[in-house]
């Protein structure tokens, strides 16, 4: 098997593995390949969002609150660990 060499080609290789649900997600290593991940980001990552495979933004609020769970970073605000100081 030979590598995908094109922005389009990778584009739908990663697009076959996430529908098929044998991936949600990829590691890249970008200290082994120098100079790549940025030409990734700029030539595969556009095309993977213009298919839907990709965010183009993601939601607002922490992990917590995006899970409904209680907002912890509130504990950590700067008035509060003033108070805790006294």
């Amino acid at each position: 098997m030979t590598a995908p060499s094109t922005p389009d080609e990778i584009a739908t290789k990663i697009n076959r593995y996430v529908q098929a649900d044998a991936a949600d997600g990829f590691v890249f290593a970008p200290h082994l390949t120098p100079g790549r991940f940025d030409e990734f980001v700029e030539r595969v990552v556009p095309i993977l969002q213009e298919r839907g495979v990709y965010r183009t933004d993601y939601m607002e609020g922490t992990l917590c609150v995006n899970l409904g769970l209680p907002d912890r970073a509130a504990q950590y605000s700067t008035p509060h660990l003033a108070s805790a100081a006294v």
